[in-house]
């Protein structure tokens, strides 16, 4: 696969009984080279991502991701693979209310097949000034906290990729700076290719490597 940490090819995607069929771009995405794939509502950008994350199968084509087709792996071997090599931030938290923030970040390692490591955890959440509120629920951090905490538990396995689906949407010019500052750094910082799926027309200028969908 060549320098590629991630290349697709003949990707396509049929919702249930729909007669029409999204077909994608093929991609080919180098290590640590941060792309954009920007287009409007209804493009298939969220479809595109859970395609790339082995979270949805594809109709056809091939997903290669650190060269291994992910689509030939049997689904156990499919979840442990994207568990330590695919990091995911969705447009919201989703993390499990029952647990604190550290222990949502303590199960990402334990379902990655890695032994808990609380020092690492406490230096990360430190990073990313949450250290503080490691033993809070989710319903007790605020929308900026459960952001940083998504981040925090998408990064901590150290993955290939981190897939982030319309970080900035939401957000005013400022914030959507900071967001897009600080997913740059932690994905610099832990080796991960960073894929920003949006449909915000703001961030274009900010990716040298862009797919238009």
């Amino acid at each position: 696969m060549d320098n590629y940490v991630l290349k697709t090819e003949g990707l396509t995607f049929r919702y249930g009984s729909q007669s029409s069929m999204l077909a994608f771009k093929d991609l080919q995405i180098s290590k640590q080279q941060h792309t954009l794939l920007l287009g409007d509502s209804g493009t298939g950008k969220s479809t595109l991502l859970n395609l790339l994350g082995g979270l949805s199968h594809p109709n056809s084509g091939y997903v290669n991701i650190k060269n291994e087709d992910i689509y030939q792996l049997s689904e156990s071997a499919l979840d442990k693979f994207r568990s330590q090599n695919i990091g995911f931030i969705f447009q919201e938290a989703h993390l499990l209310k029952n647990l604190t923030l550290a222990e949502n970040i303590q199960l990402a390692q334990s379902l990655a097949g890695y032994k808990v490591d609380h020092e690492k955890i406490s230096a990360l959440l430190a990073q990313l000034q949450l250290k503080e509120h490691s033993h809070k629920h989710p319903n007790q951090l605020s929308r900026g906290q459960l952001q940083r905490a998504a981040i925090a538990r998408a990064i901590i396995n150290r993955p290939a990729i981190l897939l982030a689906d319309e970080p900035t949407a939401s957000l005013d010019d400022n914030n959507t700076q900071r967001v897009l500052t600080l997913l740059r750094e932690m994905a610099d910082t832990y080796g991960s290719t960073l894929i920003i799926a949006t449909h915000d027309k703001r961030v274009k200028d900010e990716f040298t490597n862009t797919y238009f969908l």
